[in-house]
């Protein structure tokens, strides 16, 4: 069993909060952004595609902290979001002055790959209305404190969209810890979005602080080397068993290091091609580890939102005082159906998460 002590669904308003970017995604299907004459769009952002989840698939009282222009577009992003069920109270609708020069809306042209062809990501998120938040744009004593959130979620991209929203991450995680709110964070880590504003050394040095206040840490191998400076040794992107050890080590390191951390998760994916990967998770839980059930060639369509359906999951099964094993295990499970949708959302549905967990199969259902 894990160590977390989790507020009663009855003393809170909601069950989770999400803060984080979203995005709108530009989806050219099977083409190319390069060569696209139309493309599909979605709403997707990495820590807000967890709340959805946790709302649309496991059924939870979800809500989003974050920021919009207020135009067209930003209309259009809110229109996907209340069509996911999270709760928008406590978005920020900035002024548009009909160009951009002061506030905008983030962009993701994202394709998905195939075979040979790796997925490739564009992002065009420059003076986005999310990356101007700061610390006191957000009532945390009356969201915590007065309303009640049981679970806060957040992560690595919004920390590294700029100086002030790394100070709000830290903001929000010690008020969210004050009030006894769990908090996860995924550490993600993308270093084009540190480049501007310091590098891997400001995103260590903003990391080890949110590190501090953070209840269930998630991350690969690359995000604890990059973003909280663990090394593992032999470790390349796709993990052998040898490495997974080296891989458990590192997280006793960090472990130690940060005692606070009562849960932490990853997910173990082989790349072997676009559409086929090797697909599993570890998580340490107790002083033991729980690996998932291990799905090797697994057909992917659309990684994106991958490790975020991942999080929701396994979200679900510790919100709901599930064991460590059965909690990473829905993580999986969830993960591993999220791909097979276009999207950066989860499609899946409780009953399919827990059929596939149980081992059923792909036949078709009459």
């Amino acid at each position: 069993m894990t160590e977390l002590k989790i507020k009663s669904a009855e003393s809170c308003r909601f069950d989770q909060m999400s803060m984080g970017e979203v995005m709108l995604r530009f989806d050219p299907g099977e083409g190319r952004v390069r060569t696209a004459r139309s493309f599909r769009v979605w709403e997707g952002g990495g820590e807000y595609n967890v709340a959805r989840g946790l709302r649309r698939c496991f059924g939870l009282r979800t809500a989003l902290a974050s920021a919009f222009a207020d135009n067209e577009v930003g209309r259009l992003l809110e229109d996907f979001i209340l069509q996911g069920g999270v709760d928008m109270s406590f978005v920020k609708w900035m002024p548009f002055d009909g160009v951009g020069r002061s506030v905008r809306n983030g962009l993701n042209f994202t394709e998905r790959g195939f075979g040979v062809r790796g997925a490739v990501g564009c992002s065009d998120r420059g003076n986005t209305a999310a990356m101007k938040l700061k610390r006191g744009d957000f009532d945390w004593d009356h969201i915590f404190g007065k309303l009640g959130v049981r679970w806060l979620h957040t992560g690595g991209i919004f920390a590294g969209l700029s100086e002030s929203t790394a100070d709000l991450v830290i903001e929000a995680t010690e008020a969210a810890k004050k009030y006894g709110t769990i908090v996860s964070y995924d550490l993600n880590y993308r270093a084009s979005l540190w480049k501007a504003i310091g590098g891997q050394a400001k995103a260590q040095e903003v990391n080890k602080r949110i590190a501090k206040n953070v209840d269930v840490m998630i991350g690969n191998e690359e995000d604890f080397t990059a973003s909280l400076g663990f090394e593992i040794e032999g470790a390349d992107a796709n993990l052998t068993n040898l490495e997974i050890d080296s891989f458990k080590k590192m997280i006793g390191r960090a472990v130690a290091a940060y005692p606070n951390f009562k849960v932490v998760a990853t997910t173990l994916r082989a790349v072997k091609s676009a559409t086929v990967n090797d697909w599993g998770a570890i998580c340490w839980a107790g002083g033991k580890f729980y690996e998932a059930i291990h799905r090797p060639n697994l057909e992917i369509l659309d990684r994106v939102g991958g490790g975020d359906s991942f999080a929701s999951g396994l979200i679900y099964g510790l919100m709901t005082g599930c064991d460590p094993q059965k909690a990473v295990n829905y993580g999986a499970a969830h993960g591993a159906l999220a791909m097979t949708t276009a999207g950066d959302t989860s499609m899946a549905s409780l009953k399919e998460v827990e059929k596939l967990m149980g081992g059923g199969g792909a036949r078709v259902e009459r």
